[in-house]
């Protein structure tokens, strides 16, 4: 089978097989970004067999752009396809263990016959991943490179993570966790990126890169960064889970919170000196005044609840702007982009660590890679906060008051200054993060609404952290 299968690879026929099947099953998982539109067809960008020949099942490496009706992105340009990676297994016939991931039975092409399924969810499957970084393999386009100085042991027992969200990941015997990234883009990748680049500065704070994937393109053009493999944090817990548990039992939070503060410090500093940082003059300001403003009408055009309080939060937009004017300056480096309790790990020890440097998926990959101001970060992680209070009844809202200048004073501590000391971008930044998720709950949770429409009414009434 597996010769079948390794010609099937490259045969024209490959997605006769799959398309219908990835018509139904893609977009029902988590991580698939264009919900809400059809599929209407699918072209092959790479595929490569992993498994070698003469087992009784085949594993086929796959990245497939989906093609759906454009949407008109910002300044006209239409929106491309995006490109997914797929680990999908061939089998004569799925075991019991296996049927969850089923994807299809195809019934023309070079798979007629085979049973189809999610590859990830296959130990032996997961196996090869693991085994081909500790050999430094290529097999096609496919590199799979690593760091010496973190070797791997033969034998560690893969399980998937069942929390999926925007990407996938894989544990090996509690030693490493490898993330495979699902939405491909071509180039430099902040996921794998700034985690190196924090190593070189020898910053604890992040988990240091142990193995990761590589495509490379067919012609010229950049490589695609496919997955990034990190030591697994023994015992840990996610801040957000550890909050909610906390926030259950009464119990202070804060002196973890001021901790957390000092961490994100660490690691904003430690960015600071591995990569260049630029000084955001009035030119620079006057946008992002202008795309929070921007953001804010899409919003309020969108969300009747938001609506009377328009005005008040303009005045943020507008006060950013006032300084931009006045001549005032900003530093900007490279950040988180995406910081939040749940992108933090706290060991038994009770050391928090950082995790996830992709940024927001929805975000271009060059807005993502941009310096920004460190208070874009501490304004998520202060809403993060905000929800965490929301998750009882009634809201622990002094809780959420208490951890937010924990956290800052923490931050304080190792930074030399004080998040509340720059009011006027903090309250920008926040406001800009509480209207989006306005958006975000109208359309996906509408009973999570009332929660950042509380950070809503204060924002508009002048209030930062």
């Amino acid at each position: 089978m597996s010769d079948a299968v390794a010609r099937a690879a490259a045969h024209p026929g490959l997605l006769a097989s799959l398309d219908p099947l990835l018509r139904e099953w893609l977009p029902r998982q988590r991580w698939f970004a264009g919900k809400g539109r059809p599929v209407t067809g699918f072209s092959l960008v790479a595929a490569t067999e992993l498994l070698p020949p003469g087992g009784s099942s085949a594993l086929l490496h796959l990245l497939v752009r989906a093609h759906q009706p454009e949407v008109p992105a910002q300044g006209g340009a239409a929106h491309p396809g995006d490109c997914y990676q797929l680990l999908t297994g061939v089998r004569e016939t799925l075991p019991p263990r296996l049927a969850p991931a089923l994807i299809g039975r195809p019934q023309v092409g070079p798979l007629a016959g085979r049973t189809v399924y999610e590859g990830l969810s296959d130990p032996r499957a997961t196996a090869v991943l693991l085994e081909a970084i500790r050999a430094r393999a290529r097999i096609g386009r496919l590199r799979f490179e690593g760091d010496a100085r973190q070797p791997i042991r033969e034998g560690l027992v893969p399980r998937r993570v069942t929390s999926e969200q925007s990407n996938s990941s894989v544990v090996y015997g509690d030693t490493f966790v490898f993330k495979l990234l699902r939405r491909i883009v071509p180039g430099t990748h902040p996921e794998l990126e700034l985690p190196l680049a924090l190593a070189h500065e020898g910053c604890p704070r992040v988990p240091p890169p142990a193995g990761w994937l590589l495509a490379d393109p067919d012609g010229p053009g950049e490589a695609y960064v496919l997955g990034v493999l990190q030591p697994y944090v023994q015992g840990a817990t996610d801040g957000w889970e550890l909050a909610l548990r906390e926030l259950a039992k009464s119990e202070d939070f804060t002196p973890k919170a001021r901790a957390l503060g000092r961490a994100t410090a660490e690691v904003h500093g430690a960015l600071a000196l591995a990569l260049p940082t630029v000084t955001l003059e009035q030119h620079r300001l006057r946008l992002l005044a202008e795309g929070m403003t921007e953001r804010l009408d899409t919003a309020a055009g969108a969300v009747p609840a938001l609506r009377p309080y328009a005005s008040g939060l303009r005045s943020a937009f507008r006060a950013l702007a006032g300084l931009a004017a006045e001549g005032r300056t900003w530093t900007a480096q490279r950040i988180h982009g995406d910081l939040h309790l749940g992108q933090c790990l706290r060991s038994p020890s009770g050391a928090w660590s950082l995790i996830d440097f992709e940024g927001e998926p929805s975000k271009p990959m060059a807005e993502r890679r941009m310096p920004q101001p460190t208070l874009r970060d501490i304004a998520g992680m202060l809403r993060s906060f905000d929800y965490a209070a929301h998750s009882v009844t009634p809201p622990a809202t002094r809780w959420a008051d208490a951890c937010r200048a924990a956290y800052c004073s923490g931050y304080a501590e190792v930074a030399g200054r004080d998040p509340r000391t720059e009011p006027v971008l903090l309250r920008a930044y926040e406001t800009d993060k509480a209207v989006y998720e306005v958006l975000y709950e109208a359309r996906h949770r509408p009973d999570w609404l009332p929660v950042p429409l509380a950070a809503i009414r204060r924002l508009a009434a002048g209030a930062a952290a």
